[in-house]
């Protein structure tokens, strides 16, 4: 469908928040508040534009089936082939716009209240504002390169903010794993992009049927030869994953993504809920037409299955044994991720773009809850030296008690709930078997049951930050405080969401699914009492309540002391294994002593290289070259030129003989010519008169 007019200045909403990382880049370093105000203002009129763009969409006609607009336009000529991008609004696009803007304002406003102290206040919003505008840049792209680009500069931007406490080595050291670990995941990117752009000759996803996402080219493409076998929709679609699993957290490739919550607690929620690691789910999202083809990408999807699975209970195994308040948030995200991907692999993209739009809303409520805490408890992460906060931090209370059910699915009155039961109502009914459903089911109960943990610990109790040991925190000597309402408003209008936004996808009333996919939406009440969907219901119901029970069993400050007592979990688990869960499965061990050792040895090697032979040979081969330089000099001055020399000279000398010969001679000369000339003539007369 062609562009309605407008649509060519939707580069406003991305460009508003880059102009404001322009701006505060210039911007004086003690005017901390003026620069406040710019950030926000320049994402409200993102967050204007993008509800716009949303009403349009939501409002448009809807007899052409799914809405969307494009507008092309020429970027450059190279000879003779013309370089177009464009702009692309759709319903996935939308949604993504509206959620991306909300979030990222009100974590912007959140952080002027927790960075008003930090004497870097102008540079973090700077950092902050370039972070959603490039994402915002990556939704409306209709061109795979320039979404690329935008997916580099929220890469870059992710590195800026984990590590903006730099002068701490623990962040210097996360901000550049973070940035290693995600290229590798874009070499994956960038190799799918070539192969994508050599098979059909153009990275526009729309272009009036010549777009790659496009029938003519999603044809094309499942009949040809890929690797291994697969055809080259399956190529392609694994290599685009691949950088989808780097940015976006999944196994192997979700090592970075705790150590990430080395940045300031608004670049954690900004990064889990709504920007970097959302970029990878979008893409294979919007890629998804690629798939759609009958057994065409059918490896792919069952690749995305699978590695959606294993990051699921993988993320949410681990997050049951660790301490710090924010990691334990941070394998939640992991998990969370890889529901979403195995709602990719089992069910489309309405599944899982539902579990994101969700997920955004409580997981961004949840990390701001924690900054709240980790404010009120004087930087204290520990869950162990907290307790009790519930009487002290009341507002910090409810608000993180909603997220954290919404997190655990909570029957029927959380968003979670209703969009991770959605993810595993298709896992159910997948092709390849039952155990990616299992999987998912297991991790449904172990996400309820560690965050009774942690609410236990951080809300119950006693406080207990006075036994933190002193490297650990200061929060003994002051006492916790709730936050100022900057911090606190943003916690209360998220808690609205991660409750209500699950409303939009419920089997009765599916409107998310329905704008989605561009149909008509049809109010279905049997759907609710439909076999399989209240069996399925009921059943992760029970696991999810049963999660919260054990994890209050267990971590009930009625039977267990964190600061005191050992973790219920290690007595009662197999020797070994819950060390083994805190220890994160040893997988950055496992890194440093096979690639990052291997790496090291590589580069010591040649370093013995270059140390034992190359300096060494340095000095031979510079004299040996000014040798070569000797004789080359030699040769030009003695050979080449003295013999050029000399043969001009003696040239030279002759000629002066000659010329001083017959100098003061030349009427002699005449002489003898003319006396030649008339003998000549007498001789011709004589021989003539003979």
């Amino acid at each position: 469908m062609n562009s309605p007019e407008g649509l060519s200045m939707i580069w406003l909403i991305p460009g508003f928040p880059i102009l404001a990382a322009i701006l505060l880049t210039l911007w004086p370093t003690d005017q901390r508040r003026g620069a406040a105000w710019i950030g926000i203002g320049a994402m409200a009129l993102s967050l204007l534009g993008a509800s716009i763009a949303f009403l349009a969409i939501v409002g448009a006609p809807g007899e052409e089936g799914l809405v969307r607009w494009v507008h092309n336009f020429l970027w450059f000529d190279v000879g003779e082939s013309p370089i177009k991008i464009g702009w692309l609004l759709d319903p996935l696009s939308a949604v993504m716009l509206w959620m991306v803007t909300f979030v990222s304002l009100l974590v912007l406003i959140y952080s002027s209240g927790y960075m008003a102290n930090d004497q870097r206040m102008v540079r973090f919003f700077a950092f902050l504002s370039l972070f959603a505008g490039a994402m915002l840049g990556l939704l409306i792209s209709n061109h795979l390169l320039v979404l690329f680009m935008c997916w580099e500069v929220v890469g870059l931007a992710s590195y800026l903010l984990i590590g903006f406490w730099f002068h701490k080595p623990s962040a210097a050291a996360a901000c550049k794993k973070a940035f290693i670990t995600t290229r590798i995941g874009d070499l994956g990117l960038l190799l799918g992009l070539l192969w994508l752009y050599r098979d059909t000759g153009t990275l526009l996803f729309y272009d009036g049927g010549e777009g790659c996402l496009e029938d003519r080219s999603i044809v094309w493409l499942a009949g040809l030869p890929g690797m291994f076998g697969m055809t080259a929709t399956a190529t392609i679609g694994i290599l685009l994953f691949v950088g989808a699993m780097g940015k976006s957290g999944q196994f192997p490739l979700h090592v970075w993504l705790p150590d990430a919550m080395e940045g300031p607690t608004p670049v954690s929620a900004l990064i889990h809920a709504a920007t970097m690691v959302a970029a990878g789910v979008f893409l294979m999202a919007r890629i998804h037409p690629l798939f759609e083809f009958p057994a065409a990408g059918t490896q792919a999807l069952d690749l995305i299955t699978w590695i959606g699975a294993i990051t699921a209970l993988g993320g949410a195994l681990v997050a049951c044994a660790q301490q710090d308040l924010k990691r334990i948030l941070a394998f939640s995200t992991i998990s969370q991720l890889g529901y979403m991907m195995l709602g990719l692999g089992t069910g489309g993209v309405a599944v899982a773009m539902f579990h994101l739009i969700t997920h955004a809303f409580f997981k961004a409520l949840l990390f701001l809850g924690a900054g709240s805490v980790i404010h009120g408890c004087h930087d204290q992460q520990d869950i162990r030296y907290m307790g009790g906060l519930r009487k002290r931090m009341p507002t910090t209370f409810i608000a993180y008690g909603i997220g954290m059910m919404a997190l655990a699915g909570f029957p029927l009155v959380t968003a979670g709930f209703w969009s991770k039961d959605l993810i595993l109502h298709a896992a159910l009914h997948w092709h390849g078997g039952r155990i990616p459903f299992a999987m998912g089911l297991l991790g449904a109960l172990l996400t309820a049951f560690y965050m009774t943990r942690q609410m236990a610990q951080v809300f119950f109790g006693r406080y207990r930050g006075d036994e933190a040991p002193d490297q650990a925190a200061s929060s003994g000597n002051h006492s916790p405080h709730e936050s100022p309402s900057s911090m606190l408003w943003p916690l209360r209008i998220l808690a609205v969401f991660a409750i209500g936004a699950g409303f939009i996808g419920t089997p009765v009333y599916p409107w998310f699914e329905s704008f989605l996919e561009g149909q008509a939406l049809v109010w279905q009440p049997g759907e609710l009492v439909h076999g399989s969907t209240l069996l399925l219901l009921l059943g992760s119901s029970c696991l999810v309540l049963m999660g919260l029970f054990f994890g209050w069993w267990y971590y009930s400050p009625l039977v267990y002391d964190p600061a005191r007592d050992d973790d219920p979990m290690e007595e009662r688990l197999p020797a070994g294994s819950f060390g083994f869960l805190r220890a994160k499965a040893y997988l950055d061990e496992a890194y440093q002593y096979t690639f990052l050792r291997w790496t090291q040895h590589m580069a010591m090697g040649c370093r013995w290289v270059e140390n034992h032979f190359f300096r060494p040979m340095m000095p031979l081969v510079a004299t040996f070259t000014q040798l070569i330089s000797w004789l080359a000099r030699f040769w030009d001055e003695w050979i080449i030129n003295a013999g050029f020399d000399f043969t001009c000279s003696g040239i030279m000398i002759q000629a002066g003989k000659i010329r001083r010969m017959h100098q003061k001679r030349v009427q002699i000369c005449l002489q003898w010519m003319a006396a030649a000339a008339i003998l000549l003539l007498i001789i011709l007369k004589l021989g003539g008169a003979s």
